[in-house]
């Protein structure tokens, strides 16, 4: 029997898919899962008619492939992609290769890499963006690792990604865990547009008082423009959508955000990093507090709404609404590409920041037109710190602040909660600021905890302390 050219262990819908696609692509895979009825489920159902090998073990498996063996985990991060190898490798020879291609914790990924460098195997940690549809029909996809494998695995996976401009939406990003790394960044990303477009429809709804007949219409036609993207192209899809009774089906949705984590992971190694994540990490929050639904509603009884006042001219509404979203926007990326240069810096890692920008722009969730200015900024200027430096988006933002702080105003007044909108602007402000009140912090902790500080009439890295007894006494009235 002729033999596969690469395994997949984990036949859920991703797992299926990608088996799907990768056959699709001319290449013949070996599919395994541990449980037997859902290989027979998938051999009798989807797979059905293709030339994809089921096998019932591991060893089977292993037997199926040529060496290097090639064999991708579709399993559920965490415990059960170190339960998966651990029973893989009796199975395996030198130089055969493991990629993860689930939403792995990159420190984990890290320590796979090093860990199966020493039984001489090679190991890739690789991001997949898209969703079942993605994983179907072409996902974005994102490989670090171990870089010996990566001549290897090339041709299946640039096959089998999106492809804009004919050029496929796969690269290898770098050593140990930086395909994960970028893949949970996309994810914080994909956070902050999601929280974003919310924050959007919940003061164009009941700031503005339309209706999701005008609204859709209004996403709809957004989509056109500078915001064009797969997420607001659904949104305006959702909002036009009608339930059983012929009313809007959002309205029937529990307001209730789950969340699987890399959110949460972007967040922390944000805070890790030292990298002011504000947009992303406050729409983590945001999806914290909506799960605390039963407060909220004891909350609304006890505390009350604040007063609405009559709504602005529409026209002009809108398009500060707009000018917001997409300023807003602006900043979280901005944000996002901020913490991938920290940590590359960090873990040296180089990471072409360009060439993530054209990756992203087919296959993944927050594909966007977007990206493709993204792109050209980096292009330009491979060195630059911060996107909002960029010509172009400086021109953006400087074009969109009027509208940007005017709709943030609406929604302060109202009472209309609009947390990542009001810290990316928080963060423009604060950027932009030749001067912050750090100082004064400095001062406080020199004060309490002798900290030190530095001087403006000094080199930096010198260090001074001062004691602030003998220059101002305490007030007596400041003591019980």
């Amino acid at each position: 029997m002729k033999k596969a050219d690469i395994g997949i262990i984990g036949l859920a819908v991703m797992g299926q898919n990608l088996a799907l696609n990768i056959q699709d692509h001319g290449y013949r895979v070996a599919a395994y899962n541990r449980t037997d009825a859902r290989t027979d489920a998938f051999l009798d159902g989807p797979a059905a008619g293709s030339n994809i090998i089921g096998c019932y073990s591991m060893a089977e498996l292993a037997a199926a492939l040529p060496r290097p063996r090639i064999v991708l985990l579709m399993v559920k991060a965490g415990r059960a992609i170190d339960d998966t190898i651990n029973l893989l490798l009796p199975h395996l020879d030198d130089g055969d290769i493991i990629v993860d291609g689930g939403n792995s914790h990159f420190q984990d990924t890290r320590r796979r890499v090093a860990e199966l460098a020493r039984k001489n195997l090679l190991f890739v940690g690789c991001g997949i963006s898209g969703g079942e549809e993605g994983a179907r029909r072409g996902p974005s996809l994102m490989p670090g690792g171990n870089i010996s494998a990566w001549p290897h695995i090339r041709p299946v996976l640039e096959a089998i990604a999106a492809r804009v401009d004919d050029a496929p939406c796969c690269r290898w990003i770098g050593p140990h865990g930086a395909g994960h790394f970028v893949k949970m960044v996309h994810n914080g990303i994909e956070y902050g547009d999601l929280q974003l477009i919310g924050e959007t429809y919940h003061l164009l709804r009941f700031g503005l008082g339309m209706d999701t007949d005008r609204l859709a219409e209004l996403f709809h036609r957004w989509n056109e423009g500078p915001l064009n993207s797969y997420l607001i192209e659904i949104t305006g899809h959702i909002l036009s959508a009608r339930d059983t009774d012929g009313q809007p089906l959002i309205d029937a949705i529990l307001d209730t955000a789950g969340q699987k984590g890399t959110g949460r992971w972007t967040a922390v190694e944000a805070l890790q990093l030292g990298t002011p994540l504000t947009a992303i990490n406050e729409a983590v929050f945001a999806r914290s507090l909506s799960a605390r639904r039963d407060e909220r509603l004891l909350a609304a009884q006890t505390l009350g709404k604040t007063a609405r006042s009559p709504a602005a001219p529409e026209t002009e509404s809108v398009a500060a609404v707009h000018n917001a979203l997409y300023a807003a926007k602006i900043i979280s990326y901005a944000q996002g590409f901020m913490l991938l240069r920290d940590a590359a810096r960090t873990f040296d890692w180089e990471l072409d920041l360009c060439g993530l920008s054209l990756i992203w722009r087919g296959g993944c969730i927050i594909r966007s037109i977007f990206l493709n200015d993204i792109a050209a900024a980096f292009k330009a200027d491979p060195r630059l710190e911060n996107l909002i430096l960029a010509p172009f988006f400086a021109e953006q933002l400087r074009t969109a602040e009027s509208g940007w702080r005017r709709a943030v105003t609406r929604g302060v007044s109202l009472g209309i909660p609009l947390p990542a909108m009001s810290s990316s602007l928080a963060f423009f402000d604060g950027y932009r600021c030749a001067n912050l009140p750090a100082n004064l912090l400095q001062a406080q902790r020199d004060y309490f905890g002798a900290h030190t500080y530095e001087r403006i009439d000094q080199p930096r890295g010198k260090f001074f302390h001062t004691d602030w007894s003998d220059l101002a006494p305490v007030r007596e009235d400041f003591h019980d």
